[in-house]
């Protein structure tokens, strides 16, 4: 499957955000009950990262911040804290080591990362809480990454069609370029995923995330 992208602005097709009942329909299913049997089949991990976490500096197991969703609404995304508890804080300190261009902060060796935080974002453990977010309704386990309300203010139309959708826990961007891509880049494969979107291209994109957690491509990404 060729996953390779043009650098020419590609446009979202409305037809595909539009109407596709079944399409959605099944996705919404699967979604449900996908994330249900993983929140309970993955409670015996979720509960050694808690430890692990908690032992290190005492701080809260998990991470809730703002983010906008599909047509522009935001909801609260959760995730377990990889970061010390002041990140918030230290990332105004930071922001001229942006190593990105566009409304995304990205950066290696970030230096609010913990340690156990280092190895769940390598293995994005970091994510698995987010499955919470797919079971309620306001993400699929497949789409775009859910932006920080400030980046949306940056967005240009063009780059607010990625918001035409759910966002995912994981998406074409994650499973392919995790590392390489830049926020424009980022843009593009969301666009492409949007119109070539279906069950089987769903399920090609969780596949190449598992590998991705079993043979991680690199931590240089959310730095949120």
């Amino acid at each position: 499957m060729d996953m390779g992208y043009s650098s020419s602005p590609a446009y979202v097709k409305q037809s595909k955000v539009k109407g596709r009942l079944l399409y959605h329909g099944i996705k919404r299913l699967f979604d449900l009950l996908a994330s249900l049997v993983a929140l309970i089949l993955l409670s015996p991990l979720f509960l050694w990262l808690a430890i692990k976490i908690h032992a290190e500096d005492g701080g809260p197991v998990f991470y809730s911040q703002i983010r906008i969703g599909k047509d522009e609404k935001p909801f609260r995304i959760y995730k377990f804290r990889s970061m010390v508890v002041n990140a918030e804080k230290l990332k105004k300190d930071l922001l001229e080591q942006n190593e990105v261009e566009g409304a995304m902060f990205k950066m290696h060796d970030d230096p609010r990362i913990t340690k156990i935080g280092k190895f769940i974002r390598a293995h994005s453990l970091d994510e698995l809480p987010q499955l919470w977010n797919v079971l309620i309704g306001n993400m699929s386990l497949v789409g775009p990454r859910p932006p920080l309300p400030n980046e949306v203010e940056q967005y240009t139309d063009y780059d607010k069609q990625r918001l035409l959708v759910k966002p995912g826990c994981s998406g074409l961007w994650q499973a392919t370029s995790r590392n390489a891509a830049d926020f424009a880049e980022m843009v593009q494969l969301d666009i492409e995923y949007i119109n070539r979107s279906s069950l089987f291209f769903d399920l090609w994109i969780i596949f190449k995330t598992i590998g991705v957690i079993f043979h991680p491509n690199g931590m240089y990404e959310d730095n949120e």
